[in-house]
């Protein structure tokens, strides 16, 4: 009886996390890595429920308990590199999963005891955790969320190689039809009870930390764009070209207007301006990389900073968006209409802070304006781009149309 209890309490807070995670999925509106969790502890408390109810001298209990687990364990790292969008190498855990249980029919026919058994089985999952730990480790960014999640699960995939060798040096031996009056099940609910707790409390925390930081970004993403707004991506600015001086890393401040914005808005209305930018602000979001950040500082100046990046390679980045950008259909103009946008780039000097490093990149940007437009004009004075003519015409009641072709 006591075992029988004991072996409810592990299944039974499986079914609460399950809950948990599918609620915060739904109200939270949050991405489908959340439910991997709760099917992770769907399929966990499965396979313990097989090993639990059922007849463990049948030969097939352990195969059938294998596969909920290995589903527990590739459900789990699915959605934890799809959190950290990390690649989960599906395909590796499915040969880890397949020598395992190959190894695990020859251990079934060939000997009645267990042990065997259970060092195969729980050396495969060991090792599904760490091929998922060494995904994990290769994310750029780890918040110190990220990083608990990876010892924990270290620490979750250590307990599968050390635990069946440290308890079969005790009990030496196990026969299946005593198995769950062995030391190594009560162990075994123990551990499994204390890590599973651990790991949900983990993944949970991270979830509402995403949920926060979710909120958080919301507020400060400008909806028009998708980009920083322009408190938000000055204050992130701040914090990184601190951490450069600190790191000992480039970075460089590209500054962009469209060009001619406001005949836009004068002669094709203020919706085929926002449609600009809107446009822009997409280009600008495909081009630039994940290590960048970008926000909209004015109604259409937009600015970047390139981490670990000098002006040279800022400059061939802001090239690519101002190609990108006068090749790019805006809705609503003419299918022949092409808009541009000229680019000012400087490098971070020795010491410097952001206004003085704006002020320069902005100075660049006006002399890029001056020398006629659709270019990018770095602060050493490298000029790139051409000018494109600008073409006036008159409508039926007088009104001038300025198109940029």
């Amino acid at each position: 009886m006591r075992e029988q209890i004991m072996g409810l309490i592990t299944p039974t807070m499986s079914i609460v996390f399950i809950a948990v995670f599918v609620v915060m999925w739904w109200r939270g509106k949050m991405e489908n890595y959340v439910l991997a969790f709760a099917a992770a502890y769907l399929f966990f408390a499965l396979g313990f429920g097989v090993t639990h109810l059922f007849d463990t001298g049948s030969p097939y209990v352990f195969h059938v308990t294998q596969f909920f687990y290995t589903l527990s364990v590739a459900a789990g790292v699915w959605g934890l590199t799809r959190r950290a969008g990390q690649p989960p190498y599906l395909g590796v855990l499915l040969t880890i999963y397949g020598l395992a249980a190959t190894t695990l029919a020859v251990a079934v026919v060939t000997s009645p005891d267990i042990a065997s058994r259970l060092i195969i089985v729980n050396v495969g999952y060991g090792s599904m955790y760490l091929v998922c730990i060494m995904s994990l480790l290769g994310a750029q960014r780890r918040e110190a969320i990220d990083k608990l999640i990876i010892v924990t699960h270290a620490i979750l995939g250590a307990q599968f190689m050390i635990r069946p060798v440290l308890t079969l040096l005790v009990e030496r031996s196990i026969a299946a039809d005593i198995y769950r009056e062995s030391v190594y099940y009560s162990v075994l609910n123990l551990s499994l009870a204390l890590v599973s707790l651990m790991s949900a409390m983990v993944l949970v925390g991270a979830c509402v930390y995403d949920q926060i930081k979710a909120v958080r970004e919301q507020a400060e993403i400008d909806g028009l764009t998708g980009l920083r707004t322009r408190r938000a991506f000055e204050q992130d600015v701040v914090e990184l070209l601190e951490k450069a001086k600190q790191e000992y890393l480039p970075v460089a401040l590209v500054v962009a207007d469209i060009d001619h914005f406001k005949a836009v808005n004068d002669v094709w209305g203020h919706q085929i301006g926002d449609h600009a930018i809107a446009r822009f602000g997409e280009v600008i979001r495909g081009t630039i990389r994940e290590t960048d950040i970008a926000g909209r500082i004015g109604g259409e100046e937009f600015c970047i900073l390139a981490w670990n990046c000098d002006e040279e390679a800022a400059v061939t980045m802001a090239e690519r968006i101002r190609r990108n950008f006068a090749e790019a259909p805006v809705e609503g103009l003419l299918e022949d209409h092409r808009l541009t946008a000229s680019f000012g780039v400087a490098g971070r000097g020795e010491g410097e802070g952001y206004g003085k490093l704006f002020a320069r990149t902005d100075s660049a940007l006006y002399r890029a304006k001056d020398a006629g437009r659709n270019r990018t004009v770095g602060d050493r004075e490298k000029q790139r781009g051409i000018v494109t003519p600008i073409k006036v015409e008159a409508d039926e009641q007088g009104a001038q149309r300025e198109a940029i072709a």
